[in-house]
């Protein structure tokens, strides 16, 4: 791979990097926080493809002879660094949902400060907050309470339906399931994948997750509600 050859790349990686982060589909790979270093890395990447293009025409019209051409044999695996990027130029890939929690183990975290339940009834929780507390605090502040959650469903390989969000320490590669099972009232033709908003009581049942023996708690349901899916799928 010559020099016009590497500097295209960059110009590729660069202009998929600053795609991504124009709207929303950034958020399928990075935490919203990260946001600005993405534009400014591709800026970068744009940049420094635009200069090395500019030297190397330069060079041809000093020398008389196609700049960084002769006398190159890069290897034709660096052509494997386009994939990627025209991957997320022409068929973005979807941010991880029921396969992921199928086959990871549940991320729940020991709650180290129980704060106060947000107003209202029902609360309003993130999925995380819930299993914690549910999972780890003997229900600390739930009882009483109707919870309602937001998330994606999934079934293991018995069928039993979970509520699972996925949650990103930095990106999605690092991304990890929380999960709760679901009691009670559950309508008919839920499918993975499927998001929704339930309402439901908290439940004292735990489940061991068979991926990494981390504790499942349970929402018994009361109301179930299809919901799009949210712009921000990750915790």
């Amino acid at each position: 791979m010559n020099r016009r050859m590497q500097a295209l790349v960059l110009l590729l990686i660069g202009a998929a990097v600053l795609r991504a982060s124009a709207g929303d589909l950034y958020l399928r790979y990075v935490k919203p926080g990260l946001r600005p270093l993405l534009v400014l890395g591709g800026v970068l990447l744009v940049v420094t493809a635009a200069m090395s293009l500019w030297h190397d025409l330069r060079s041809r019209t000093d020398d008389g002879a196609p700049g960084g051409h002769a006398h190159t044999h890069g290897s034709r695996v660096a052509w494997l660094l386009i994939a990627p990027v025209l991957g997320i130029l022409l068929i973005a890939p979807p941010a991880l949902g029921s396969y992921a929690a199928t086959h990871d183990g549940s991320v729940v975290q020991v709650p180290t400060v129980l704060r106060p339940l947000p107003a209202g009834d029902p609360v309003h929780l993130r999925i995380s907050d819930y299993a914690g507390r549910a999972a780890y605090a003997h229900g600390a502040g739930l009882t009483g309470h109707l919870i309602r959650l937001t998330g994606f469903v999934y079934t293991d390989g018995q069928g039993r339906p979970y509520l699972a969000r996925m949650v990103l320490t930095c990106c999605a590669a690092d991304a990890g399931p929380v999960k709760v099972g679901l009691g009670g009232q559950l309508p008919a033709g839920l499918t993975p994948d499927t998001w929704v908003e339930v309402t439901g009581r908290y439940d004292p049942t735990t489940r061991t997750d068979a991926i990494n023996g981390a504790v499942i708690p349970y929402l018994d349901v009361t109301a179930v509600r299809r919901i799009a899916t949210p712009h921000d799928t990750y915790e």
